[in-house]
């Protein structure tokens, strides 16, 4: 995939916000928000109460720092992170997560795969990398996959990424109508908009664990089953979408980022050029 660079690639972000949501992200905070902001000048970080200092490592960067005085969770940083950049008339917002998993240096290709189709999300994806998973998450994140896809009608890789593109038509949808909490809360995002025809796509970047990261607050046996009964109940509003279950099937398409990771360029680039299926 390819992308601009120089003053195109300044054009690139026309419009376009990142977000950070953050919460006892001390260790790792400054260094991402800096990293965005050398693609973009619109970064917002959702501090939501953090009690180790993360406001105080963001002193003298022009971010757009807005806080929750007591933690709320993922869910209400988003949507707070959403409203902001929606009043501002963003075209769209590039969510990363603030423990440093995702590098901003992956984002002008998640970009350039928005671009082609900017009613689209675009996930950057880490299942390919296995090796850099913990055994426990990846056998969570494949699984949550499976139902998520299902109630979607359309394949998606990685599911349980927080590296993801948000246009403006899905960030209003996800203030309108979804109510879920914590990591159901992005996982409903997927199947809220597949129901109105934004598909989600994904784009390979690298597993990354930071040593100077706090503990992941996602909790695999919990959140999992939060998502899954989630997905069941939408599933039996649906009369359980057979025809959505067999669209889910098939092998997501997963486009090369800048370490060449995922598929081969030539049979990403045909499948991104094959007709769609109709959404469910």
């Amino acid at each position: 995939m390819q992308f601009e660079s120089g003053d195109n690639a300044a054009a690139q972000w026309d419009g376009a916000w990142i977000a950070i949501p953050a919460f006892q992200e001390a260790g790792t905070i400054r260094e991402l928000a800096r990293g965005a902001l050398a693609l973009c000048p619109r970064v917002i970080v959702v501090d939501d109460g953090s009690s180790d200092g993360t406001r105080e490592q963001l002193a003298g960067l022009p971010v757009t720092l807005l806080a929750h005085e007591s933690n709320q969770g993922k869910a209400a940083s988003l949507c707070t992170a959403f409203a902001h950049a929606l009043q501002q008339g963003a075209r769209c917002v590039v969510t990363l997560d603030g423990d440093g998993q995702h590098d901003p240096a992956d984002a002008p290709y998640l970009m350039a795969a928005w671009q082609r189709d900017p009613s689209n999300i675009v996930i950057g994806s880490r299942l390919h990398d296995r090796s850099q998973f913990p055994p426990a998450r990846y056998r969570a994140n494949r699984f949550a996959c499976f139902w998520i896809s299902w109630a979607a009608g359309h394949p998606i890789a990685d599911s349980q990424s927080g590296f993801r593109i948000y246009p403006a038509e899905v960030m209003r949808l996800a203030l309108a109508r979804v109510h879920g909490s914590r990591f159901t809360f992005e996982s409903e995002i997927l199947i809220e908009a597949a129901a109105r025809g934004h598909r989600t796509l994904a784009v390979a970047i690298p597993g990354r664990y930071p040593v100077q990261a706090r503990a992941s607050h996602f909790r695999p046996v919990i959140d999992i089953a939060k998502i899954v009964i989630m997905v069941a109940g939408r599933l039996l509003a649906q009369g359980m979408a057979p025809l959505g279950l067999w669209r889910s099937l098939h092998q997501p398409v997963v486009l090369p980022g800048r370490r060449g990771t995922g598929e081969a360029p030539d049979r990403a680039q045909h499948a991104a050029n094959a007709p769609k299926a109709p959404v469910q």
